[in-house]
């Protein structure tokens, strides 16, 4: 008899870098479409685009879990049912500490009044959700006895799921396997576990969980839980040896997942990694919108039409020097699409260049209605392209990383430029698309610029 486990997404909850709305939105609809049993949100806060996030979301996650975060008061509770009222699959995710440090730290409670508080919570949660799930966070760490009575609790108050949490990765899998039976051995209610890949052993601690009873795992796509790309090929692979399986669609996954890092920070695990298949295809100055849109949607986007036309834009810009195969309009989807709008674009710029002068760089740069210009020199063409453009904006930022890579391999390329900035401890990316690697490192950079522009605003 086949097991079918359960996994929820986690990318969205734990995402901590700055992803604009719509980049949010594409990627739980990717995640849906991939078959995730769950796609979870983070907590509703007092900020109308958190609520505005999870309604939104709640239009098009139909066949998936949409579960959001409620921790730090009841209130949250309140935020959250509110914020999912539409969803045609409510959950509601009381997520607490167990561990008496971190307890009293975030929630002022000691150890002994939290079973209380968990009592409060839940049944709070369940009164206004039927679908309510009880997440032990940092649960290795707890006192044993301790949790077993906060997961009685939290069953006996309505919670219908129950998530058990190695947060600071500190069991080895059969160990973590273990805790897991003893911890739940008088539950009857579905067992979920989520465990830290800071040590590389998640995926192994997750199985072992799944053939000890867990019947659903945390899963993320570039965070800290259980990598969905190990895990969810791992479950391809031992399907009819273990008879465990999964919803996910296997043959989608690797594309999916290329696609979301994409979104998230511009670039895949590797240049080499992505599962795109070059079919011979080659799309030029002369195909017509609906074409690409035809191309587009074949890569398994669906795109407003708002952002068919930002992709039809530079897809013509590219076309404009070369042909463009469906790796590099994946790529031009990634950079052109799903983006904040653009307080600043490109004009035009002029680099000069050479082993006797210093590399200067005039730049031109487009901000409602007016063009606005910045002239500076620096180490190398790419580094004064940069002073040139904080000239501009009025401020300097801290680069935090930078780096090219080729999206084909002819002799035409284009190169894929990705730009991390860093302010007030967060950090921004910007991708950027050109034949030649200096225009796409400017454009990186403006789109960085423009997210944090957007942010600020």
């Amino acid at each position: 008899m086949m097991n079918h486990i359960k996994i929820a997404d986690t990318t969205l909850s734990d995402e901590k870098s700055t992803l604009s709305f719509k980049q949010k939105l594409e990627i739980a609809r990717k995640l849906e479409r991939l078959g995730v049993d769950a796609v979870e949100l983070p907590e509703v806060g007092t900020a109308k685009a958190d609520s505005l996030l999870v309604r939104t979301a709640a239009s098009f996650v139909k066949g998936s879990v949409l579960s959001v975060a409620a921790s730090s008061s009841p209130a949250a509770i309140d935020r959250a049912a509110d914020a999912l009222s539409t969803a045609s699959r409510p959950r509601i995710r009381v997520e607490l500490p167990m561990t008496a440090s971190i307890m009293e730290y975030t929630l002022h409670i000691k150890q002994p009044k939290m079973c209380d508080y968990v009592k409060k919570m839940v049944e709070k949660a369940k009164s206004l959700c039927d679908d309510v799930e009880f997440t032990a966070v940092d649960a290795t760490r707890a006192e044993e006895a301790f949790l077993k009575e906060a997961v009685k609790t939290a069953v006996e108050a309505g919670a219908s799921k129950v998530t058990l949490c190695d947060d600071a990765a500190i069991l080895l899998p059969d160990d973590f396997a273990a805790f897991v039976t003893r911890v739940t051995e008088d539950v009857d209610v579905p067992v979920g576990v989520k465990c830290n890949n800071k040590n590389g052993v998640a995926t192994a601690a997750a199985i072992l969980a799944v053939k000890n009873g867990a019947s659903c795992v945390k899963t993320s796509i570039g965070g800290e839980a259980t990598p969905l790309r190990e895990f969810g090929s791992l479950i391809k692979d031992i399907r009819e040896n273990y008879g465990i399986a999964a919803n996910i669609r296997t043959t989608e996954l690797l594309r999916t997942i290329d696609q979301i890092e994409w979104i998230i920070n511009g670039k895949t695990r590797s240049a080499t990694a992505r599962e795109i298949v070059d079919d011979g295809v080659r799309l030029s100055i002369k195909d017509t919108v609906d074409t690409v849109r035809e191309s587009v949607e074949k890569l398994g986007y669906d795109l407003s039409d708002e952002d068919i036309k930002k992709v039809y834009d530079e897809f013509l810009r590219i076309a404009r020097k070369k042909s463009v195969g469906i790796k590099e309009l994946d790529a031009i989807v990634a950079s052109a699409a799903l983006q904040v709008p653009e307080t600043y674009s490109l004009d035009n710029f002029v680099i000069n260049s050479g082993n006797r002068i210093s590399s200067s760089a005039q730049i031109a740069l487009n901000r409602e209605g007016r063009t606005v210009q910045g002239i500076a020199i620096g180490d190398g063409p790419i580094d004064a392209a940069f002073h040139a453009i904080e000239q501009i904006i009025g401020r300097r930022f801290e680069l935090d990383d930078f780096s090219i890579q080729t999206v084909t391999q002819e002799k035409e390329a284009m190169g894929n430029a990705l730009v991390r900035l860093r302010v007030a401890g967060r950090i921004y990316s910007g991708t950027g698309l050109s034949t030649d690697i200096i225009g796409a490192s400017i454009r990186a950079y403006i789109n960085a610029v423009n997210k944090i522009v957007y942010e600020e605003e």
